[in-house]
Parts: structure tokens; C-alpha cells; sequence
């Protein structure tokens, strides 16, 4: 169940950072899925070292969302300089 849980707030976390960074219309449900889900990853090794914070997209905590997204903005940052040469 937990993944189920992973993939719902990973879409829930990519699409809310697509949005962010002006992204949405290159981006398909699967790749909010995925970016959601790499955020989350991202995120937490940032957070945890930074804030003391740990989140998880496999249980939905509102902690974890908002680490998944933060992780998913910066994935995205990353993605927008090497594409383009700037961030949005």
C-alpha cells in the first residue's frame, strides 16, 4: 500500500512543482509521478541535514509532501539549467 501512497503523492508533489516553475504544459502525469518521487528523495537528503526534518511519500504527511516538493522544485531548477541554460 505504501507504494500505491508513493506514486499518489509523488503526482500530487510533481504536478504542484510544475506549476511552480512554469513546466506544466512539457510535463505528462508520469513525469509529474516521477519528479515527485525523485523530489522526495531529493528532498529528504536536503532536509534531513538542514532542518533535522525527515518525511516520507509512503505514508501521506503533510511533512512529506511539502519535503517531496521543495525536492521537486529544486529537480526541476536542476532539469531547467541544463536545458536552458537559466531557472524560470
Amino acid at each position: 500500500m505504501g507504494w500505491i501512497i508513493a506514486i499518489i503523492v509523488g503526482g500530487i508533489a510533481g504536478w504542484l512543482a510544475s506549476k511552480v516553475m512554469n513546466r506544466d504544459a512539457s510535463m505528462g502525469i508520469f513525469w509529474n509521478v516521477v519528479v515527485g518521487i525523485v523530489g522526495s528523495v531529493i528532498g529528504n537528503w536536503l532536509a534531513g541535514p538542514l532542518f533535522g526534518v525527515q518525511g516520507t511519500v509512503q505514508a501521506f504527511s503533510l511533512t512529506g509532501l511539502l519535503i517531496a516538493l521543495l525536492g521537486a522544485i529544486v529537480l526541476l531548477a536542476i532539469v531547467n539549467l541544463i536545458q536552458r541554460g537559466r531557472i524560470r
